[in-house]
């Protein structure tokens, strides 16, 4: 076996406290909600809206993303065990595991899907541009300039996890995950490492769209934010690399092996063409507004 193989297997916990332990899983979510919090913070601040305004737009966020990721995996991946018994069902709801005896244990949210995720996060947004009063377009600007971020904090999650794994291959960097999933007749193979091929393109397109942000206030536009512009390059972008990564994924459950497209390439397919839509309306609308030096989209976005 190439001895430039890298051996995966980390601590799935990063420290302990006391009797409890703290999983790098949850850390990488945590420290990619904070990241997020303090970037559409900043970009709140920038556009001149009012902090009273931004305050409540992380609980929606937060409690959107996990509530959407956790339906989203049970209904889109699993639906024949958590909707064919009582048991299933709490599990979708509640972060335990029944045990065969009628007893339960914390589990934890064994399954996230980042689709279900996205929905969710997306209607939690309507409800607070209704209820807050800003404009629900610029919501959706700021907060997918910060997204891709906190995607490639999940990502890095699910490496330490040693799942969402890879097809097997020979490249030089492949991993060697310790994990059931990843053996082939018994024994270890070398896999790509998806999730990391996803967190670095995610970093990459937060990047980008910081870059698109601060070139259009080189312009004088401003920020952009409101046309619809980071919304749609942020889906877009992100779900147009998960077509094309899930082509050196693993399947993530039995039902995918032997489709042409497996769930994740299907649910991303909408997801791609809702972004080209509102990545050409907010190009459009940013050229409309560059035409006209005295016009900028803070008034658009507070509208």
């Amino acid at each position: 076996m190439n001895s430039l193989f890298i051996d995966w297997q980390p601590h799935v916990e990063a420290f302990q406290i006391a009797s409890y332990s703290v999983r790098w899983y949850a850390l990488f979510w945590a420290v990619g909600l904070v990241a997020a919090y303090y970037i559409v913070k900043k970009l709140y601040k920038h556009q001149e809206i009012s902090s009273d305004k931004f305050d409540p737009l992380f609980l929606y966020c937060f409690f959107g993303i996990l509530i959407g990721a956790r339906l989203g995996h049970c209904l889109f991946y699993e639906p024949e065990y958590y909707l064919g018994s009582t048991n299933g069902l709490i599990e979708m709801l509640l972060p335990i595991k029944i045990l065969p005896d009628g007893s339960w244990k914390f589990h934890g949210y064994a399954g996230l899907a980042s689709h279900g995720g996205a929905i969710g996060c997306f209607l939690a947004m309507l409800i607070y541009s209704k209820r807050i009063g800003v404009r629900f377009t610029t919501v959706l600007d700021n907060v997918c300039i910060a997204t891709p971020l906190t995607a490639c904090c999940i990502r890095m999650g699910n490496l330490m996890n040693s799942e969402i794994i890879g097809r097997q291959t020979d490249v030089p960097w492949a991993f060697l995950f310790h994990t059931n999933e990843s053996m082939v007749d018994g024994a270890i193979v070398p896999r790509h490492p998806a999730q990391l091929y996803e967190a670095l393109a995610y970093f990459i397109i937060f990047i980008v769209l910081l870059i698109v942000y601060w070139r259009l206030v080189h312009y004088k536009i401003r920020s952009g934010a409101g046309t619809g512009l980071y919304f749609g390059l942020c889906l877009m972008l992100i779900f147009t690399f998960r077509f094309f990564v899930e082509f050196i994924k693993k399947e993530q459950v039995d039902f995918e092996k032997g489709m042409a497209l497996d769930m994740g390439q299907l649910l991303s397919i909408p997801f791609i063409i809702a972004g080209c839509y509102f990545a050409v309306r907010g190009i459009l609308l940013s050229k409309k507004y560059l035409n006209d030096h005295e016009s900028y989209l803070i008034d658009y976005a507070n509208q």
